[in-house]
């Protein structure tokens, strides 16, 4: 396929250089997207359907299959006839969904099993056939329990029925996944993409797809997964990418971060961004030649509150202002006989008399500079946050040293989006038409509003677990978050079935569940895994070293995750012993697999090992300001593990555990 593209001859095809050039472009994209990707098979399975063949009205005479092979995209041959089906093609869902109780029209499914790209193994289940009892799939066991080394693979070869059904789910709706530790909500938002792209790729290629990640070094570990599936084109940003309009310097303390971030601060803003607004106490005069148009100020002043109870972008209502006094300058022209055009209309409202009363009546405002002045002015913040905003709260967001100007001012995270809310105040942000928002449960209010003004007219999928959220402004609830979103209608699912995590370890986790996120459902992992669990005492850090030596007799990536007042302890232990570590965000690799992880940080697709040593569990959960968070943090150090988990502890566990 990718020859016959190479081959093409576009030399006389086109009617100018403009054409040729565009073409050009086309075809070398074309070619980039047939690239071969190493170790990456282009199928992955069979599917031969079942199909009858009738004479007339007469009863089926016999029973013929179709063979199809299923892959990461769409593979033809010279004669231009199927030899690959795409994973996303309706054909294909049975691959999926197919079962002994609902064959779905299926006689029999192969799966392929690879090993460094050669095919090594093969896989039949007859599923019309009632003597073969339906069984677990071993190359899928085998897949799922593959050592975690490297960057994020995709999951298409093994994307289980309650997963496919997100996947396929239509574009016009929201949808928002809850999904505990190795569920594989990531991967399912990930497919979600490729499949819309496939099922609507010319009206998102208009609208445009975004994935938004909690940093870059999760972007990074995911990045290679829509490339696989043969999509080049998707966006990847953080929340921080989205909102920077100014450079972020500063850190705000827990509680100014918590109140900034509160949903109230969108109406702040709101009261702010109009308070510019002047009603217009004299009449404006207009020049034109050797005639002069009054316009009163009452009827000014009519024209200005029309367009405040309208409610539209404060940039929008600027621009129409000047329009709207032309227009009554043209009513009067009319009166007095003249006959005047658009042409005359566009021209007052140029005219300076009209520029000087819009400037007067409705200037401009500088998004960054309103939101610098509310938190360095008490008064100007102090009216517009009143009875929205209490004293503390207004006191705890005030810089102690306001800075001269936006340049010279320190600027936090949670600044950032509030210039963007007061930016989209002023003028409409853009919106794609579907947005991806992985580890959402993190997000404050203000974060999920500005995540929503990039979907307001298209959806997006929401991914996250409220069990991991660690913030301070952390998640309470998907319908208040979906809220903020602007997507209060979104369906919410909920995947159950674990993948990542041994059966052992997650139940064991677990019992944190009704302590911290009382409601949400237990992850049910479908890989038993004896063994997969050690809790032990531990008299030093020696035993701690000692631990990790023995994880590192296992294949795989090794992390050993600490309280963060724990870490410079641990550090020398390592160094004494001889062990060479990474640190968080570092690639594993063959020759360096021992990570040292603060529990701060052990959270993400990209912060997952193979084998984990947890150093003092009570620790990690007295390092945060409250009990629900500590366990929670808990919770994520816990469930980090893929195949084994060791907890060492000097001091008693939690009581939770028990």
């Amino acid at each position: 396929m990718r020859e016959d593209v190479q081959a093409l001859d576009i030399r006389d095809v086109t009617a100018n250089w403009v054409n040729a050039a565009v073409l050009e472009a086309q075809i070398a994209e074309r070619i980039k997207a047939l690239a071969d990707l190493a170790h990456t098979p282009l199928f992955f399975g069979r599917l031969d359907r079942l199909h009858t063949t009738r004479e007339g009205q007469g009863p089926p005479l016999e029973a013929a299959e179709t063979t199809l092979y299923i892959g990461r995209r769409h593979v033809h041959d010279a004669d231009g006839d199927p030899m690959v089906i795409d994973w996303r093609a309706p054909v294909s869902q049975p691959f999926y969904r197919a079962s002994k109780k609902d064959p779905q029209g299926i006689a029999l499914r192969r799966r392929f099993g690879y090993t460094g790209g050669d095919l090594t193994a093969y896989e039949d289940e007859h599923l019309t056939d009632p003597s073969e009892a339906e069984r677990t799939s071993k190359l899928l066991q085998a897949e799922i329990e593959r050592p975690r080394v490297g960057p994020m693979r995709d999951i298409v070869a093994t994307i289980q029925p309650e997963q496919d059904e997100i996947v396929r789910s239509g574009l016009s709706g929201t949808v928002c996944v809850q999904g505990g530790p190795g569920t594989g909500k990531t991967a399912v938002g990930l497919h979600r993409v490729a499949y819309l792209l496939y099922a609507h790729r010319e009206r998102l290629a208009r609208t445009g797809t975004l994935v938004i990640g909690p940093n870059r070094s999760f972007l990074h570990y995911i990045e290679q997964v829509l490339p696989a599936l043969g999509e080049l084109e998707v966006k990847q940003a953080t929340v921080d990418d989205l909102v920077a309009q100014v450079e972020v310097r500063g850190e705000d303390s827990a509680d100014a971060a918590i109140v900034k971030g509160d949903a109230r601060m969108a109406e702040v803003l709101r009261r702010a961004v109009r308070s510019h607004v002047t009603m217009p106490t004299d009449a404006l005069m207009v020049v034109r030649g050797s005639r002069r148009w009054r316009v009163p100020a009452y009827e000014l002043e009519e024209i200005v509150g029309e367009l405040q109870e309208r409610d539209i972008r404060y940039g929008a209502a600027r621009d129409a202002l000047p329009q709207r006094i032309a227009h009554a300058v043209l009513v009067r022209m009319e009166q007095a006989g003249e006959a005047p055009d658009d042409r005359v209309q566009d021209a007052v409202a140029r005219n300076a008399a009209v520029k000087a009363a819009v400037k007067a009546i409705w200037p401009a405002v500088d998004p960054a500079k309103l939101v610098l002045r509310l938190l360095s002015d008490a008064d100007f913040l102090a009216e517009h946050a009143d009875g929205v905003l209490t004293a503390d709260e207004q006191k705890t967001v005030l810089w102690t040293r306001p800075p001269r100007s936006v340049r010279a001012a320190q600027w936090s995270s949670a600044d950032a989006v509030l210039i963007d809310e007061a930016n989209d105040l002023v003028e409409r942000t853009h919106s794609l038409g579907h947005v991806v928002l992985d580890e959402a449960q993190d997000l404050s209010p203000m974060q999920y509003r500005a995540v929503g003004r990039r979907c307001t007219t298209g959806s997006a999928t929401v991914l996250g677990d409220l069990a991991q959220g660690t913030t301070p402004w952390a998640t309470g609830s998907w319908a208040e978050a979906l809220a903020h979103l602007g997507k209060p209608d979104a369906a919410v699912e909920e995947l159950t079935a674990g993948f990542r995590v041994p059966r052992e370890v997650i139940a064991y986790a677990s019992r944190l569940l009704p302590h911290m996120s009382p409601g949400l459902a237990e992850v049910r992992s479908v890989r038993e895994s004896p063994g997969s669990l050690e809790i032990r005492t531990a008299s030093g850090d020696g035993d701690v070293v000692a631990a990790c030596v023995e994880a590192l007799g296992h294949e795989g990536s090794i992390g050993l995750i600490a309280a963060d007042a724990r870490v410079p302890a641990l550090e020398a232990a390592l160094g004494e012993a001889g062990l060479s570590y990474l640190s968080p965000g570092e690639e594993t690799t063959a020759a360096s697999r021992l990570t040292l992880v603060p529990a701060s940080l052990a959270k993400g697709l990209e912060l997952e090992y193979d084998y984990v040593v947890l150093d003092e569990p009570a620790a990690i959960v007295d390092a945060e300001p409250d009990e629900r968070t500590g366990l929670r943090r808990l919770y994520v150090a816990l469930t980090r593990a893929v195949s084994g988990l060791a907890v060492l502890h000097a001091a008693p566990l939690p009581t939770q555990l028990a």
